[in-house]
């Protein structure tokens, strides 16, 4: 029979040991009710009240007390850089108003590699390169549609 998760904490600095690690990308952090598998190959059953969004390092708490760590694994990515902080702005306008999932630091925004997306992002006179990296996008008031 499968462990059962169903609770969990945000990741902070935590002196005890998980039972075990899963790997998930940015939308299978996005969980409610599914079965996943560890990196020891123990299943547990995920059963939260309602959907939530997983972070790096947060833990999920089994129904024994253990602890399961989160890792955000590496996707595929789009690294956009802009010529400045206001032409940065407007990059993020254009990725928002197509309602694309998107990670936003300081000087750089990530994406999903997406091909129609490269080009119209070129035309907007962004830099891109493909990066390989952990994804962890803004969650906003509204559902992602990917395109």
């Amino acid at each position: 029979m499968a462990l059962r998760a169903t609770s969990f904490r945000r990741a902070e600095p935590l002196g005890d040991k998980p039972f075990g690690v899963v790997v998930l990308d940015a939308d299978e952090r996005h969980i409610r009710r599914k079965r996943i598998t560890l990196a020891n190959g123990e299943d547990v059953l995920v059963d939260f009240e309602k959907p939530i969004h997983l972070e790096q390092g947060d833990r999920l708490v089994l129904e024994d007390g253990r602890t399961a760590e989160v890792v955000a694994a590496p996707e595929e990515l789009m690294e956009v850089r802009a010529r400045d902080a206001q032409h940065l702005v407007a990059l993020a306008w254009h990725i928002g108003n197509r309602h694309l999932a998107a990670q936003i630091d300081d000087t750089r925004i990530l994406l999903r590699r997406d091909r129609i997306i490269r080009d119209m992002l070129e035309r907007l006179g962004a830099t891109l390169r493909d990066v390989t990296e952990p994804f962890t996008p803004a969650h906003g008031a509204y559902h992602s549609h990917e395109h």
